[in-house]
């Protein structure tokens, strides 16, 4: 909702304007809610009998100073309620009036009766290899996540016969010593030197892939250790955030906190609670982390920022990125938004001067841009959607001892089951879209909905045996590769396989060091640093280079560009082979031919002649119901408002949402477009209580996403 209540303050308690981001538990209706104070005020007479709030949760706001007035700057810009803004930024058990948790380091050390019996150990057990780790001194937790893996089973066992002990001690206040890494190229000692120790500076860190930009995080971070401050940094997938955090760790000589989604509630309660108090030094976390309290803020780092994940795509549609940037400001810090294919908006700023531009053009230490083959498939006769010659380079690299990734960004089987005899093919009957083919044929799964059923053994249409799987999915290629390769690993990482907690670094730890084959989705390309792997075969990008969405080309030259980036990272030189139908396509040609430079300067001139961003600002108003015509009289009755109110704003639609139909809603959009941003966010302003009010709202479930980045 979007107004706010008011209450009388607690029997006996003073309001003050020190109540304003504390929690309170109130009455409402006939419920006891958990409420923020937003603000102190005299009691309207006109308002008649307030209610008392029944408890103050909080000694001292939670949401105060900097964070709560960017989270009343960020529900302006995305015209969300409030309430729900502070709700977002507060962990699970906060919002439900959890106190707020006391966090303890602890740290295991041996006992006078460990030390004594240490030699009587069990040479090469765990505990054995514990103990001596730990030592009389002994070690934090957190250093033993990092030094010896499952090292808890130990631990109780030498507590259990009274030779180590487990302490509570306080949170180091002093940072050690920073870690030796690789020396720096003159590249990444000019961007070091550039990045200011306070104040508002937004750098774009644009650096080829493996050029070190970690390296050039690592030592920004560090300084701002050195004057006492804090450091953000923001990941797009939690799949980079234990590699992340075990690098970070073994460099600068703190704990480093994790925050995502992936964590129980009282785990990120936990975290948010040490940040709030200062504790937590060096944060890593994905696109929720950006509301963590930041009392000493010294750093904010944004690692592939161009990355769609950073987008929140339902709730409050913000994006990370640019709230970051604005708590960046509000704060006084550096901003270091880090890519080697930086979205085109971040690109514009840094070309225009809004934001400082970093480049590290070559890779670090001995590693080489890898040679790239396009493989022209046309007319080519395909196992599994790999051409003869492909297969052969992939022997050739396994017999040498390199690892292969073969990229197909579509997970599943098959994208469709088709009968060969009459042309039936598998359609959900919630979505207007094909089922995916899971399980080598025997179930059908809709990627929209999420609906499942078994394959059917027949044609439902004329009842012929002829079903075919058609296409090619991640599991088709594992099954092809795990047969032509059976001597080596061949693991397959989707979204299918990496759901369950660390499955991305178990399967890293199965390929190991030895020659082997990774087949996977989008979720590789993101950042994932595999010394070992000399070559990457793109199956099958040609769904990207037709799409309707004016951004489909960005992001498909992102892609190619991030996971040809996984070659050749190390001192073996590395091989990227593209398969396509479309070798001529422009968008392949200016890659090939300029890389990611060229073709941001070419897309760019082509987006300011069709007044798309960054040189227009966007908004989206969905809106879906089980009646089209529901729909459809909604957004019509929107955009009269709309236009009632702004006559400078370019109104697109009501059309039908590229997919008209998912999980049994009818879909459609309308696009509001502004040369001028406040002129948007005026009209949105004047126009949303008008469009709240319409007896056609009640009919609907409709949103309203500022900067969408996919217009779905």
């Amino acid at each position: 909702m979007r107004q706010a209540f008011d209450y009388l303050p607690p029997a006996g308690h003073p309001a003050g304007a020190e109540d304003v981001g504390r929690r309170v538990r109130v009455p409402f209706g006939n419920r006891e809610l958990v409420g923020v104070v937003v603000a102190v005020a005299e009691p309207d007479p006109a308002a008649g009998e307030l209610r008392a709030a029944l408890q103050i949760l909080d000694e001292a706001p939670l949401l105060a100073g900097e964070l709560r007035h960017s989270l009343q700057w960020l529900a302006g810009y995305t015209h969300a309620p409030l309430g729900e803004v502070l709700a977002t930024a507060l962990p699970g058990s906060l919002r439900h009036g959890q106190p707020l948790p006391v966090r303890e380091t602890w740290r295991w050390r041996l006992t006078e009766a460990g030390m004594t019996a240490l030699d009587r150990l069990r040479a090469g057990s765990s505990p054995r290899r514990l103990a001596e780790a730990l030592g009389r001194e002994g070690l934090a937790e957190w250093q033993l996540d990092d030094l010896q893996p499952g090292w808890r089973s130990a631990a109780r066992s030498l507590a259990r016969r009274g030779f180590a002990e487990r302490q509570a001690e306080q949170v180091a206040a002093t940072v050690l010593p920073m870690q030796s890494g690789p020396p720096l190229n003159p590249e990444q000692t000019a961007a070091v030197a550039a990045i200011p120790g306070h104040g508002f500076a937004p750098i774009l860190l644009e650096g080829v892939t493996g050029s070190g930009k970690t390296e050039v995080y690592l030592q920004a971070i560090a300084a701002c250790l050195a004057r006492g401050r804090q450091a953000l940094v923001l990941v797009p997938e939690i799949g980079l955030t234990p590699q992340t955090l075990a690098r970070f760790r073994a460099r600068l000589g703190v704990e480093v906190h994790a925050l995502h989604s992936g964590l129980a509630d009282n785990e990120r309660a936990l975290t948010w609670a040490a940040c709030l108090r200062g504790q937590a030094r060096v944060i890593v976390g994905t696109r929720s982390a950006v509301f963590v309290p930041l009392p000493e803020a010294g750093l904010i780092v944004i690692d592939e920022e161009h990355d769609g994940s950073y987008k929140q795509l339902d709730g409050i549609r913000y994006h990370a990125r640019d709230f970051a940037l604005v708590r960046g400001k509000a704060l006084q810090v550096p901003v270091i938004l880090g890519s080697a294919t930086p979205s085109l908006e971040t690109l514009h700023n840094a070309r225009t001067g809004r934001y400082a531009h970093l480049r590290l053009a070559e890779r670090a230490g001995e590693a080489k841009a890898p040679s790239v083959r396009v493989v022209d498939v046309r007319k080519r006769a395909l196992a599994a959607g790999l051409a003869p010659e492909t297969l052969a380079v992939i022997a050739t690299q396994l017999q040498a001892g390199g690892q292969v990734l073969v990229f197909k960004n579509r997970r599943g089987y098959a994208p469709v089951l088709l009968c060969h005899d009459c042309g039936w093919s598998a359609h959900c009957n919630r979505c207007d879209a094909p089922m995916t083919v899971h399980a080598a044929g025997r179930r059908l799964q809709c990627h929209h909905c999420g609906h499942r059923r078994p394959a059917p053994p027949a044609c439902p249409d004329c009842g012929g045996l002829a079903l075919q799987p058609q296409g090619v999915g991640t599991e088709r290629l594992e099954e092809l590769l795990a047969d032509s390769f059976a001597q080596v690993p061949v693991l397959r990482i989707d979204r299918s396989t990496t759901q369950r907690k660390d499955a991305l670094e178990r399967h890293f730890a199965t390929l190991g060091e030895g020659p082997g084959i990774l087949v996977g989705t989008q979720i590789l390309a993101k950042g994932h640093d595999l010394p070992l792997l000399t070559l990457v075969v793109v199956v099958g990008v040609d769904e990207g280079l037709f799409s309707a969405d004016f951004r489909a080309g960005e992001k498909l030259a992102q892609l190619l560009i991030q996971v040809a980036g996984r070659a050749g990272r190390a001192a073996r030189p590395g091989q990227v082979w593209l398969q396509t139908h479309h070798p001529g396509h422009p968008l392949l040609e200016t890659l090939l031919s300029g890389g990611y430079r060229a073709f941001a300067d070419a897309e760019l001139i082509q987006r300011q002649a069709a007044g798309f961003p960054p040189f227009a600002h966007l908004a989206m108003i969905r809106a879906e119901a089980r009646q089209l015509e529901h729909v459809q009289a909604f957004l019509r009755a929107t955009r009269v408002a709309l236009a009632n109110v702004a006559q400078d704003l370019e109104l697109h639609g009501p059309m039908p949402a590229p997919m008209p139909r998912r999980a049994g809603f009818q879909r459609m959009q309308l696009l509001l477009s502004a040369i001028q941003r406040p002129r948007l966010h005026a009209a949105l302003q004047t126009a949303l209580p008008a469009i709240e009010a319409l007896p056609e709202a009640r009919r609907v479930r409709w949103s309203l996403d500022v900067d969408p980045i996919d217009l779905y």
